[in-house]
Formats: structure tokens, sequence, C-alpha cells
């Protein structure tokens, strides 16, 4: 591996501003890594010019001469996840509807991550609108895994998260509704961190409904994480619900000895699992002792089939409220995949009192997990019910003999966290006899997501998963 693409994004910063490396050799480095792996996995779509980048780099180079650094991403390559917009750059949500759409603006973590000193080189590729934990669409196709390029990297960041574990970017953003920063995380052995609601302001339509979708950082260890969320999080006046900026950055060494993580393992038997995947998240739990830390089984506490009826409901209503005006025009609606047009037409099926009750399921929900955290200091969960399956699937249909009765049932493990706004730290869990990774979700207290940061950082010291890289073929 180029030794430049083998850094993570906080060591390429150090080097580049020591003047180690230049920008322009970085930029070189990684765009000969695209070049020659982007075909087999197609994790990045919409590249820009190599000309242009490559000037944009010089540009990077001359200003550091002179002593001016724009931040710690000064002269970094930067593919955005194409569900956020950039400005300038083709953004098409993975939707033939928005094929051409170029905005001229940038979403609020985007214009941070530009102001310190990323160079934009394009997007990584994600499902339509992003649904579906699975990353393929009509505009650029699917997206493979790293690790063996017949499965699926995940989604709805596949696309990052595949690069990431590529080497084809040093860091990457994302978002997460549902998983779409966890379940890609544990497919592509990276890490993903779903924030705090609030954490990472946004531009949504929905300033004041949108509660269940955040944009949030991925990458190779936590450090860069942790560093990336640094630079999206923080108040912004535009997003009435951000919340005031902190320091998020995890302290060095954390001690842990004591605290108590909460195994939720399945529910008591709720979710269905792929073979292996609960015995190699289980086995992952040892971990946590080796900090100092004891592991409790979590007793099933609530009516799970309560909450996946509130999750649908609050899904349905958004959606619907997002898209209903393309859905409404028939050209533009022959151009939905089955799944946009299900989800819109419950959605316009539902009554305020739906959505009400759905309301009433969630705060339920939040106060039950508060009670957990009385008794827990972590709550853990796995990343994915199932290991990577075939890239041709639209979707699991069944999961150890359990039939999945929506296309998103198969990722129910992950609603929780959404449902409450906690901080979730989504790291790797190891690899099964078929030779593909697995995940575990880290869930921390209300906001705490400088906790969820350090536990993590902390149990990455114990692990060399994330240094097992896929050979591409």
């Amino acid at each position: 591996m180029d030794s430049i693409t083998d850094l993570g994004a906080v060591q390429l910063s150090a080097a580049i501003h020591a003047r180690d490396v230049s920008c322009r050799s970085v930029m070189a480095a990684y765009l000969t890594r695209i070049q020659a792996l982007n075909p087999k996995i197609n994790a990045i779509v919409s590249l820009r010019e190599e000309a242009e980048l490559m000037a944009e780099a010089e540009a990077a180079d001359r200003a550091l001469a002179q002593g001016r650094s724009r931040g710690w991403l000064h002269g970094i390559p930067f593919a955005v996840k194409d569900l956020s917009e950039a400005k300038g750059l083709r953004c098409t949500y993975g939707s033939q509807n928005y094929r051409d759409f170029v905005p001229d603006f940038d979403d609020i973590h985007v214009e941070r991550i530009r102001a310190a000193g990323a160079i934009i080189i394009g997007k990584t590729n994600a499902p339509e609108m992003g649904l579906g934990s699975h990353t393929y669409n009509d505009v650029f196709g699917a997206t493979h895994n790293p690790y063996d390029r017949s499965k699926s990297a995940g989604g709805s960041s596949g696309g990052a998260a595949a690069a990431l574990a590529a080497r084809l970017v040093p860091v990457a953003d994302g978002s997460d509704m549902m998983g779409s920063l966890r379940n890609p995380a544990a497919f592509n052995n990276v890490i993903g961190f779903r924030p705090s609601f609030g954490r990472v302001p946004s531009l949504g339509n929905e300033l004041y409904l949108g509660q269940h979708a955040v944009n949030g950082p991925m990458g190779r260890c936590v450090a860069d994480v942790a560093a990336l969320l640094a630079t999206q999080a923080g108040y912004d006046p535009r997003d009435p619900q951000s919340l005031p900026t902190e320091d998020i950055l995890p302290a060095e060494r954390a001690d842990f000895s004591g605290a108590r993580i909460g195994w939720l393992c399945d529910y008591g038997g709720h979710l269905a699992f792929e073979p292996g995947v609960l015995e190699l998240c289980r086995e992952a739990l040892g971990v946590f002792p080796a900090l100092g830390a004891s592991v409790s089984d979590v007793q099933a506490g609530f009516d799970m089939d309560r909450l996946w009826w509130g999750w649908r409901t609050y899904r349905h209503f958004l959606v619907a409220g997002g898209q209903g005006a393309d859905y409404a025009d028939a050209a533009r609606r022959a151009k939905m995949k089955p799944e946009m047009i299900w989800e819109i037409e419950n959605g316009l099926a539902l009554s305020a009192a739906d959505v009400l009750a759905a309301s009433a399921i969630r705060s339920d929900w939040y106060r039950y997990l508060l009670g957990l955290f009385e008794l827990y200091d972590f709550l853990v969960l796995p990343s994915a019910q199932v290991f990577p399956f075939d890239v041709a699937l639209q979707w699991p249909r069944e999961i150890a003999g359990r039939a999945m009765d929506t296309y998103h049932r198969w990722m129910e493990v992950v609603i929780g966290p959404t449902m409450a706004g906690l901080p979730v730290a989504a790291m790797p869990a190891g690899f099964g006899d078929n030779g593909l990774p697995a995940g575990i979700q880290i869930i921390g207290r209300p906001r705490a997501d400088k906790q969820v940061l350090q536990i993590a950082a902390a149990y990455e010291t114990q692990v060399d998963w994330l240094r097992r890289l896929p050979l591409i073929t």
C-alpha cells in the first residue's frame, strides 16, 4: 500500500503541516489509488477532473509555504456523501429525478469541512434518497464490498465506508437515520459515529420534525472520527435544534475501571440474526473486562413490536413529507424505486393521531432507556443482523428462517438509538468464518458523545481488526 494512503487523517494532517509530504503528493497518491481500485468497488462518484484537483493541491502547498493553513484538513482529499450538498458539485441523492442537480450551496457540515481546508474531490455513493441499508441506485449502480466484491457495502453510507476500507479517502462524512453510519461500518470493518441529535447542524427541510436523521463522521480510527466530528459539530442558528458548541474530543487515557456495560443482545429473542453474527459480537464483549468494565445481560423490558410500529409510522410520515411532491408528479414517481413509493403511500395514509401515538411511543422508549442508564454506563448491541450479503439482492428477505416483512426489517437492530437520539460508536467486532466483518454499537447516555468516543478509543486499543485490510483483486 502507498505509505501516504496508509496514514490516518490526523497523521496525514501532521505530516502535511510538518512539510514531510506535500498536498500535491497526497492528492496524486489518492487519485492514483482511486483510478486503480474504484472501478472495482464503485465507492467514489462524480469525481472531479484531475487537473482541477492537482491545481487546488498545489495552491494549498503555496499557502503552507507562506505560513497559512486553513485548518487541520488543509490539502486533504475529501469525498462528500451524495446525500449532502457541496457547492458546484453534482448531488444526485442516488435518484434519477436529481441526477443533474448541482447545488449552489454547501450543507452546514460540508461548509465546515471545506473551511477546515479539505479539498472536495467528489461524492461517495448512496442508495436512492438514502432508503435502505444497501448502496445501489439507477444513477451510478451498486457499491461493492472491498472485503468481498460479490457482497454489499451496506448503506446508506456504503460508498463512504467502502472508500475508507479501500483507502480511497482518509476520512469521510456520512448520515444516519436507520443505521446508515453503523451498518456500513460493520460491513466494511471501519468506524462510524452517530452523534446525538442536534450535535451536527444541518439545513434539512424538516427543521423541527426531522429528529431522526443526523450527519456524522466515519473513519479508520477513533482519533480521525473524533477530529472530524469536532469540525462538523457546534451550534448554528440556521438549525434551531443544534446543540451548543462544546469540547467533544476524547481524553487520551480515560479510565473505565468499574464501568458497567449492558448487553442488549437480541432483545430477548425479538430480533433474528444470521448464524455467526450474534456469537461474534458476544465474543467482542470480552474487550470490556480487559478495560476494567463489567458486562451484564439486559433483560427485555419494552414491547419491541410497539417500538417498531412507532418507528415505521415516523419514517412513513417523514419520507412522505420530504418526497411527497415528487410522488405527486407521475413522471417523477415513475423514476422512484418501489420502496420509496411504499414509504410515501403509507405516509399519506397516516392521520395526525397516528403520528402523535408514535411520538408517545418514542417518549416511553426514551424514558425506558433513561432507566437502563441508571443501571449501566453504556449499552451494547450488534450493528447489523446479517453479514454482508449478495450485492445483487435488493435486501435480505429472511434471516435464519424468519421472513422479513419490509425492505428494512433486517436492520431493526439500529432503530433504538435513533428513536432516542443517543450517541453511538459503531466499532468492529472481528470477522466470521466466512471472512466477512461484523460490528457492535456502543451506545451512550443522552448527549454523552465525548464519553462514547472515549470508550470507543479504549476499545480500539485492545483489538487489531482495523489493521486487517481488504485484498481487492
